[in-house]
């Protein structure tokens, strides 16, 4: 019988053995937007508490040979997130064409590692031209083609970035990709003075359950991962930890949602 979700995850650094244990109960993966889980929790540690580290290949910026032999050393990891926020400056601000151009060396790892391709992790951003994701998927959809005989580029599930209400609406914008989903980053932070702003840990408790048994009941999202374990300040109460190995109120109630 299962005892947890196994599309549950959280978006953080889990780097101490206490923090895993008063949350592995809850989640099945996290990921810190790296190559490597944090030196003080070695894969093997998550993994037998039933918590997969997920890597991912932030921009362009990785060793493929480092890459590869993480992955043949720890064969149970079977899928790679790539590209954190594309459209975004000061993230992995990247236009289409050069998402294109990089494309292959995604691939060239996926199929020697035998993982598949999670991504790009799209949002709305602030690239001029391109500030709907659907748009500048549309772009690199066409450039990868142009560049590759007319191939789409390997995708095996994309991943969505949403910090508002209207998660199913933006989920539904992009399903025309015909691609599954990784909610790799979610959570309420809508600040517009407007009666729906989140600034209570009530509301945000409210927002969180609304998502999650939205993702818990989309066939077409794969996982999930809330956003953050601990933030400073944390205007929307967000944070899922308070003190090393201890949960904040939102944290126990993340855990025991239903799935």
């Amino acid at each position: 019988m299962v005892s947890k979700s196994i599309k549950r995850g959280i978006a953080y650094d889990l780097s101490t053995v206490n923090d895993l244990d008063a949350i592995a109960d809850g989640i099945s993966w996290y990921y810190n937007w790296g190559a490597a889980p944090n030196a003080g929790l070695p894969y093997s540690l998550s993994a037998g508490r039933g918590v997969d580290y997920i890597p991912m290949l932030w921009n362009e910026n990785f060793h493929e040979a480092s890459v590869l032999r993480f992955f043949k050393a720890n064969p149970g990891i079977k899928y790679m997130l790539v590209l954190n926020e594309p459209t975004i400056g000061g993230q992995a601000y990247t236009e289409p064409e050069r998402a294109a151009g990089l494309w292959p060396r995604f691939e060239n790892i996926a199929r020697q590692a035998g993982v598949s391709i999670v991504g790009p992790q799209l949002t709305w951003g602030t690239m001029p031209g391109y500030q709907a994701p659907a748009d500048w998927m549309d772009a690199f959809i066409a450039a990868y083609a142009a560049a590759n005989q007319g191939n789409a580029p390997q995708i095996d599930f994309l991943g969505f970035h949403w910090y508002d209400y209207g998660l199913a609406g933006q989920l539904d914008l992009l399903a025309r990709f015909g691609k599954p989903f990784w909610v790799t980053e979610f959570a309420n932070a809508h600040s517009q003075q407007d009666g729906a702003q989140i600034d209570s840990l009530e509301k945000q408790k409210t927002q969180m359950s609304e998502m999650v048994a939205l993702c818990e009941r989309r066939e077409d999202v794969f996982r999930y991962a809330w956003f953050t374990g601990r933030v400073n300040p944390d205007p929307y109460f967000q944070r899922l930890f308070e003190g090393d190995g201890e949960l904040s109120a939102l944290g126990r109630h993340y855990i025991s949602l239903p799935y």
